[in-house]
């Protein structure tokens, strides 16, 4: 793509390859591909993709998207291997189905995640798995697990993942039948415009899709009624299940009608930067051409336009105002001037800089005022937030300028804290669902007052923004 300084990129690439790139399968040149058209979409948000920040994104995101992909680079067959082993079952005196002849296994609560091929975000699954077995053998619990993630490693969404992880098994160990659930969840990332428009935004999109073969093809089997028997306490009824057809439909947020009225008010998209994702669709294995594809180039561009580097307008108040000097004038009177004041869980969404996958949290704020100035409006409190959480970021870089920004405006005793899950800790390397992180900035009488950041921290509610709550 030409978008490379000659040699700077592959120098890197040969630095830090070996951190076990061969074990997941992808070459160099797919990563030097990969890289060459994230700089190219970095340099169309109108970033400098040589500052310290991003002088690493491209070959940190190729990582992370072939380590994400890479079920398209493993076969089943490898996986089942000789993992299926003797059990007799039943003997001939006995009247029933149990073990290698006919008992049913179900193994619950399998985490794992891939890409939505709609928008190219990651999505949550958790998934149980269940099969009868035959032929008087079993298969090893762990290989369930390790089945689901080859096909939850590619891009895809919910339906025909439940469907290729039940074929999958199907064919891998030949059982009497195998039943699918999954438990996804899409995070619903907001743009710019609609995140002003709506006061309760939904976090989550969530699906429960289902899938069977052998004895699981008739949905009305008595053997379903056993396998949800034993999901029920995981809140999982037949009648939560959607239609097969239908979570196509509804899955993914960046297809929606709201979405797709409010992204057609952002600026023109850059065709370099839609073949730009194509080329990365190639990359990864993928035919950009595939029906459920076509889109996903736009889609993914328009979404990632919320985080051009541009000085955004910020909306105070149910009007745009032309940037932060008109704060003062906006500010509203608290007399109660002699006690920690607070405003806590202001939501933010945006977007590592490091890998260009979101993160999202709250924000709390705390602060004495200083005598001669006057409390900031929760209205204007959180469009400084959304200012600062819309563009390529750190979170502790944000925790930072958010407490830099209102500090003057209070007379300088502020305290910030930012709690936030990042896609990057289940997406790639460690893969923990459930983590999140948190960050704290202390200025003026909060930096040597260990009593007031103490009682600020403990009136912190627990969090509800993490990933499986």
């Amino acid at each position: 793509m030409g978008c490379l300084d000659e040699g700077h990129f592959n120098g890197e690439l040969e630095n830090e390859l070996s951190i076990g790139l061969g074990e997941v399968g992808f070459d160099e040149e797919r990563v030097a591909a990969i890289g060459d058209a994230v700089k190219l979409l970095l340099q169309g948000l109108g970033e400098d993709v040589n500052r310290e920040g991003l002088r690493k994104t491209p070959l940190r995101v190729a990582k992370a998207l072939l380590e994400g992909t890479r079920g398209y680079r493993q076969k089943v067959n490898e996986i089942v291997g000789d993992a299926l082993f003797p059990e007799a079952g039943l003997d001939n005196n006995r009247i029933g189905h149990a073990g290698g002849a006919g008992g049913l296994v179900v193994v619950r609560d399998l985490d794992h995640f891939s890409y939505c091929e709609s928008c190219l975000l990651p999505f949550q699954i958790k998934c149980h798995v269940g099969y009868v077995p035959s032929g008087k053998r079993v298969l090893g619990l762990s290989k369930l697990s390790r089945v689901t993630d080859v096909f939850a490693k590619r891009l895809q969404e919910p339906q025909r993942l439940a469907d290729e992880v039940c074929l999958g098994l199907q064919q891998g160990i030949k059982p009497a039948g195998v039943a699918v659930i999954l438990q996804c969840k899409h995070l619903h990332f907001p743009d710019i415009e609609s995140i002003f428009l709506e006061s309760n935004h939904q976090r989550w999109v969530n699906v429960i899709v289902s899938s069977g073969s052998g004895v699981f093809g008739n949905k009305n089997a008595d053997v379903w009624t056993d396998f949800f028997g034993l999901l029920k306490f995981r809140d999982i009824d037949i009648e939560n299940v959607c239609p097969r057809g239908s979570s196509d439909q509804c899955w993914c947020p960046s297809v929606s009608s709201l979405s797709a009225k409010v992204s057609s008010k952002i600026v023109p998209l850059n065709p370099a930067m839609v073949t730009a994702v194509s080329s990365i669709l190639k990359s990864l294995g993928e035919d950009p051409m595939r029906k459920e594809l076509a889109a996903t180039p736009s889609q993914y561009v328009k979404w990632l336009l919320n985080f051009q580097s541009i000085d955004m307008d910020v909306k105070l108040n149910g009007t745009l105002s032309g940037g932060l000097n008109s704060l003062n004038s906006k500010l509203e009177v608290n007399s109660n001037n002699k006690q920690i004041c607070s405003e806590l869980n202001l939501p933010f969404w945006s977007q590592c800089e490091h890998h260009l996958l979101p993160f999202h949290g709250v924000v709390h704020i705390g602060y004495f005022l200083s005598e001669g100035f006057t409390c900031i409006g929760k209205s204007l409190l959180q469009s400084i937030v959304h200012f600062y959480g819309f563009k390529l970021q750190l979170q502790e870089q944000l925790t930072r300028q958010i407490a830099e920004t209102i500090s003057p405006l209070l007379g300088g005793n502020v305290i910030v804290v930012v709690e936030a899950s990042h896609t990057c800790m289940i997406s790639r390397g460690i893969e923990k669902i459930g983590s999140s992180t948190s960050t704290i900035a202390v200025l003026g009488h909060f930096s040597t007052d260990r009593a007031a950041r103490a009682t600020f921290l403990q009136s912190i509610p627990t969090p509800t923004y993490c990933e499986g709550q």
